[in-house]
């Protein structure tokens, strides 16, 4: 009998048969009213589709002849649990309350022939059959786009790390994808605000049941961002082991390359690397101390898929192995870049066209001396300038911009 798709031991989920497409606004609305039923997985849904043609036929078989004919046909597999269909009967009897709760939570759904549905989905395994969405739909759908993932409890370097690299990316242009969980899905998602860069929150529940509390507001700041949050569960849904891997796939489906920030064993952020690699998009480690219980997971994944994970050798590298940032002539700057802030960026210009001085540097950014102070300060922690007597120049990975 068919039910809830079943999970495997990486997260594996069971592939929908058929490849049906919704026409109309009233067949959103069945397939709404079908997804909000409990134990209608992915695999049900998509066979009730096949069976009876679409999500209307569906809602209307189910008011008029009530379970028995969801519950009997000629081939087994297209039969549905008595428990299943008694609550799909439900359903399709409370079609307007179901509706308007999804109205409520002011959410936008998009099925799989909508022209706003993401087109990296549909070129994944199992694409969902519609995604509910707060926020901008039209976000989901970004140039280029980098999940960043990690464990929930990073250390505090890890933390840094992955708001860097998150920071990084969207300074690139390109759109972070994560799980809005807490920890480095947290840390990246802020960071991407921070530099006003839409951002896609992959959910493990409903929106009705965001998950976690704690990142309500950052959800909000996500959507005020011209972002989006979204889910293929219905608002109701809460989060289980099972729902986690289903959106761990999303995310990475979402994204063009998958990075993973500090994962101990048996981590969830290890199921959407192993999602990103069976999709075909790139994968990204970064690695850890060998006696460090967040790093771990990395460590054996690096080992278990080598020559198909990518190491992260710093924050400048992975934008260049992203494709994000090509470095123009020889030019060290434009990957180096993405990581500073304005005025860092300013000054590292002005110093590369022969500025040296404090005062060259305070003319030429046109800044109060303190910023310009603090400016080189921070470049000099990142080893990218280096003064003395008065003059500041161009260090490190930066050296090779400097104007003779």
């Amino acid at each position: 009998m068919l039910g809830v798709g079943k999970v495997g031991p990486r997260g594996d989920v069971s592939r929908p048969g058929g490849d049906v497409r919704t026409r109309t606004a009233a067949e959103r609305d069945a397939w709404v009213v079908m997804a909000s039923v409990d134990g209608l997985g992915p695999v049900a849904f998509g066979a009730l589709l096949r069976r009876f043609g679409d999500g209307r036929s569906v809602l209307e078989a189910a008011r008029r002849d009530g379970r028995v004919l969801l519950t009997t046909a000629r081939d087994s597999r297209d039969r549905l649990e008595e428990a299943v269909a008694d609550r799909l009967v439900e359903a399709a009897l409370d079609e307007d309350r179901i509706l308007a709760s999804v109205a409520d939570l002011g959410l936008a759904v998009l099925t799989l022939d909508d022209e706003r549905f993401p087109r990296r989905l549909i070129a994944v395994e199992m694409p969902p059959h519609l995604l509910f969405v707060w926020g901008d739909p039209t976000a989901l759908s970004p140039g280029r786009a980098v999940a960043v993932v990690g464990t929930r409890r990073p250390s505090e370097l890890g933390r840094r790390l992955a708001a860097r690299i998150a920071a990084a990316v969207s300074n690139a242009g390109a759109s972070v994808v994560s799980g809005l969980a807490v920890g480095v899905d947290g840390a990246a998602h802020a960071a991407a605000v921070a530099a006003g860069v839409p951002t896609i929150a992959v959910l493990g529940s409903g929106h009705g049941r965001l998950f976690p509390r704690a990142h309500e507001r950052l959800a909000q700041a996500i959507v005020d961002g011209g972002g989006a949050v979204v889910s293929e569960f219905f608002a109701d849904v809460g989060p289980t082991k099972g729902t986690f891997p289903r959106r761990n796939r999303l995310i990475s489906g979402l994204a063009d390359a998958t990075v993973v920030v500090e994962a101990p064993i048996r981590s969830g952020a290890l199921i959407t690397a192993d999602w990103a690699l069976e999709q075909g998009r790139e994968c990204f480690i970064v690695p850890g101390p060998l006696d460090a219980p967040s790093s771990a997971g990395s460590l054996a994944f690096l080992r278990d898929h080598a020559g198909i994970a990518r190491i992260v050798a710093g924050v400048p590298e992975l934008v260049e192995d992203l494709g994000l940032v090509d470095a123009v002539a020889g030019d060290p700057r434009p990957a180096v870049e993405v990581e500073l802030g304005a005025v860092e960026r300013s000054l590292v210009g002005a110093l590369a066209s022969g500025a040296s001085t404090t005062d060259d540097l305070v003319g030429a950014l046109r800044e109060p001396v303190a910023t310009v102070l603090g400016g080189i300060t921070l470049l000099e922690m990142r080893g990218l300038v280096v003064s003395a007597y008065g003059r500041h120049r161009l260090s490190g990975r930066l050296a090779g911009a400097e104007v003779a």
